[in-house]
């Protein structure tokens, strides 16, 4: 009985997660991929629905048979949807290097700090999660403003003689998305770093391996799962990012979050942007199953 019990208990510990991503990831997705597939209408919701079951099954097989896919034809056709994925690629990388960059140093030097000031530390990288998200970029305005906080130090200081123009370009994109997703790198990075070894440092070292070189071969290498995830938690919200290009950015900041929201919201063309977000999706999901895949395929290949 105690066996049936505990094997029982351990399925629905295996089942919660999957029932988690059926409900609020696979139902919503399809939901949505649904709607890439109707046509725009005059009504509420603006869009003539398929796949209805009142006509049975002899009805779904003629909505299958009539389904279109002229609303992902449509996105490869029009230069503005993938120049506008091609650029939200582009800054997502750019500002995840930047926010490593950053972020690796913070990291390593809590990690190598005493034991005793570590939960300060910690305390100190998620204390921005206790403010609004929104409040935070717009704070970001009012320093980078040409007559902001940032631009009259660097005058008072004597650094500029007339103000820098950073706001609406995407350098402030840059820089908002650096600062809003930085404790998302430093935390996985400082994780791998406390676990690690650092005898193994020393050993080298006494060895006669250069400190530089030591660090890059032994300290940097055992981080790298959570460099890795860190990129990852960095990468896949700021392709999608909507608030900081729309608020830091300029109308030549081109995302596909600003885009996705225009079409839904300003020309309530559901279809088109239901596709542009199943194709958003598509461009983030399947290179993270590849890389899961031949990081499984080489920890077997160690073994």
């Amino acid at each position: 009985m105690q066996r049936l019990i505990s094997s029982i208990a351990s399925r629905l510990v295996i089942a919660v997660p999957y029932l988690w991503l059926l409900i609020f990831f696979l139902i919503p997705f399809v939901i949505v991929f649904k709607i890439s597939l109707s046509e725009v209408a005059m009504a509420i919701p603006p869009y003539s629905p398929v796949f209805e079951l009142a006509g049975g099954l002899q009805g779904l097989k003629d909505n299958i048979s009539q389904l279109s896919w002229d609303n992902y034809i449509w996105l490869i056709e029009d230069p503005l949807y993938y120049k506008a994925y091609i650029s939200s690629v582009l800054i997502a990388a750019v500002s995840t290097l930047l926010t490593l960059i950053v972020g690796y140093p913070i990291a390593y030097g809590m990690a190598r700090a005493p034991a005793t000031i570590r939960p300060t530390l910690l305390m100190l990288v998620i204390l921005p999660f206790w403010t609004s998200f929104l409040i935070r970029v717009y704070a970001w305005i009012g320093i980078l403003k040409p007559e902001g906080l940032l631009n009259q130090f660097l005058m008072w200081a004597h650094v500029i003689d007339t103000p820098l123009n950073i706001l609406n370009t995407n350098t402030a994109v840059f820089i908002g998305i650096v600062y809003s997703y930085l404790p998302f790198l430093v935390l996985p990075i400082y994780s791998a770093l406390e676990k690690m070894d650092y005898s193994l440092v020393e050993a080298a070292e006494d060895l006669g391996c250069p400190p530089i070189l030591a660090f890059w071969k032994i300290t940097f290498r055992l981080s790298m799962p959570g460099v890795i995830a860190g990129c990852f938690l960095v990468f896949i919200p700021a392709v999608g990012e909507f608030v900081i290009p729309d608020l830091l950015g300029g109308s030549q900041t081109l995302m596909i979050g600003k885009t996705l929201w225009n079409e839904f919201f300003s020309n309530r063309d559901w279809p088109v942007s239901s596709a542009v977000a199943v194709v958003l999706l598509l461009l983030l999901v399947v290179p993270i199953v590849l890389f899961q895949r031949a990081e499984a395929r080489a920890q077997e290949s160690e073994k």
